[in-house]
């Protein structure tokens, strides 16, 4: 018999997003295995509403859809949000305005077996309340460790003292918890004494969406594609001052920056000289950067180092390869040794000039067709969403099935 799984998250498809895609595809394992999934989730976007749930239903998580009512889908059900200027979730007030709704609509829920909550740590709060009034198990899926983030950034230490106790009271009340990477669960480990019930269910991208085949922009000329945040933690201004130092040398090449992000302003501010050969192309969904990837000459991705995510994966490195884009990769983590063991583009420290020299160099040797199908299957063989998807569905049903027996 089937489970009936609630998953909370303030991030869902049609977005663009490692979570919303890695939350798809667990919906998607789930359904296929027999369980009744509903989502409780946000209004997308506003640009996103009309068109993304079709552009989003193309992928791996097309049975996590919006519409999905044949019975076999998902029920979602969306709560209107504050967002912030860049139209993300993101800050005290944004995570309230869908946090404390939250826990009222889990209340308000018919009887049910098992809860599922995207992190932040304040929503993982409130689902441990509400598992804790119905008498549920929770499974808490951790991309990160917001604590380590925090103080990676440089938040005032007695905010982080604060935001890991209640992280680790989030994780340790947890049935079972999905970690993505071994940094990360080596990371829950320091932070809970090696108390959380981890399964480390990997990560990977929506393959379906993110492919070689399918309609490519016809841009004038070279192109850099990045696609994800724009945060301190991503650093993605490398890029753009990098594109800056070889903006004289290169007139036909372009940079495209998709997303938002607290840097987002501070960036169009340095791109200012480039004029429209540095362009910010807001929010998309994954057809639109599919599509702009599959021409591009590189896909960007960074982590910069010493902000609390060393050991992060930025998974738009597989998102650009998937495409056929090779990847132009700035600063640490475990990706920085993939690109260059594997031949996926290249690997540089966190320093603009590096990364000009990086992407004069892919600008000056293209990569042939034949080159860029390598590139996608390498990520389809090694990267698929739909393996995560599986893993983290049977480790929620696992999390169930012991609490069950308790």
């Amino acid at each position: 018999m089937g489970l009936r799984i609630l998953l909370a998250s303030r991030i869902f498809l049609p977005e663009a997003g490692a979570a919303a895609y890695r939350l798809a595809a667990t919906v998607r394992a789930l359904t296929e295995a027999g369980h009744d999934v509903t989502v409780l989730t946000t209004r997308p976007p506003r640009g996103l509403r009309a068109a993304g749930g079709a552009a989003a239903g193309a992928s791996e998580g097309a049975a996590a859809a919006e519409g999905a009512a044949a019975g076999d889908g998902p029920r979602i059900l969306r709560w209107p949000v504050l967002r912030d200027a860049s139209g993300a979730v993101r800050g005290y007030l944004q995570y309230a305005s869908f946090d404390i709704p939250l826990f009222f609509r889990l209340l308000a829920q018919k009887p049910f077996d098992l809860l599922l909550v995207e992190p932040p740590p304040t929503t993982g709060v409130v689902v441990r309340l509400a598992a804790a009034l119905r008498r549920r198990p929770y499974v808490y899926f951790s991309a990160d460790v917001s604590s380590d983030a925090a103080a990676g950034i440089g938040v005032d230490p007695r905010v982080v003292a604060v935001l890991r106790a209640v992280e680790r009271w989030v994780i340790t009340g947890a049935s079972g918890v999905l970690s993505i990477s071994t940094g990360v669960t080596l990371a829950l480990a320091r932070l809970t004494a090696g108390r959380a019930k981890v399964a480390e269910v990997g990560t990977g991208i929506d393959t379906d969406t993110f492919s070689l085949a399918g309609p490519a922009d016809p841009h004038p000329g070279p192109t850099f594609v990045y696609a994800g945040t724009m945060s301190e933690i991503q650093g993605a201004g490398v890029f753009v001052d990098g594109f800056l130092k070889i903006l004289d040398r290169y007139p036909d090449a372009r940079l495209l920056m998709y997303g938002g992000g607290v840097e987002l302003e501070e960036l169009r501010r340095r791109a200012a000289p480039a004029g429209e050969r540095i362009r910010f192309m807001g929010t998309a969904d994954g057809g639109t950067i599919a599509r702009a990837l599959r021409s591009a000459t590189a896909g960007l991705a960074s982590v910069r180092p010493a902000r609390g995510y060393d050991f992060a994966f930025a998974t738009k490195a597989f998102v650009s390869l998937s495409c056929g884009a090779p990847v132009v990769y700035a600063g640490v983590g475990p990706l920085r040794q993939l690109v260059a063991d594997h031949g996926l583009g290249q690997s540089v420290d966190w320093d603009a000039g590096q990364a000009a020299e990086a992407m004069a160099t892919a600008l000056e040797q293209p990569l042939s067709d034949a080159e860029r199908r390598r590139l996608s299957e390498w990520v389809e063989r090694n990267y698929s969403l739909r393996s995560v998807g599986n893993r983290a569905a049977a480790a929620i049903a696992d999390a169930a099935e012991a609490f069950r027996q308790r």
